[in-house]
């Protein structure tokens, strides 16, 4: 297996961003059909064209042979707030979502872009990494475990 390459997205990404959210809210879709909207996408073309210049809101995409994005990881730096006094002064970077296309699953790309966001995250002076998973996606859930990461909090709800 090559290693896959892993960079910033670009505005000729967007395409192919775009896809991939639609990917992503459709298993969302599925567990959660009373929150999410099937056939909608989490940001518009004009939303990631900002997004994408966003330091603080990186896009990372695993790319095939061709240069074509197979997966998406979206990131956002959330650094300490110096009024907080009851909590430590740490940056986090929260993963908002990451996606391996269905026609590329099975490959480790979720694995090599955990491993590159984890990197990155040492690099921009992280001291976490947190993501949510909806409650239903048990191989989300799989993966994060077998990455080492371990729950933090439950949000509970109740429809009224």
């Amino acid at each position: 297996m090559n290693e896959t390459k892993i960079r910033r997205a670009e505005k000729r990404d967007i395409p192919a961003l775009l896809s991939l959210l639609s990917e992503v809210l459709e298993v969302h879709a599925a567990i959660r059909p009373d929150l999410f909207i099937s056939g909608a996408t989490k940001y518009t073309k004009e939303q990631l064209e900002t997004l994408l210049e966003d330091e603080k809101r990186p896009i990372f995409v695993a790319t095939d042979e061709e240069d074509k994005p197979m997966a998406s990881l979206y990131a956002v730096i959330l650094e300490a707030n110096p009024s907080a006094t009851a909590l430590r002064q740490i940056n986090t970077l929260y993963i908002d979502d990451l996606c391996v296309s269905a026609r590329h699953r099975g490959k480790h790309i979720a694995t090599e872009m955990f491993r590159f966001i984890k990197s990155y995250a040492k690099r921009v002076d992280c001291q976490y990494i947190t993501l949510n998973v909806w409650n239903g996606n048990d191989s989300a859930l799989s993966f994060y475990q077998a990455m080492g990461m371990k729950v933090r909090e439950t949000m509970m709800e109740m429809k009224i």
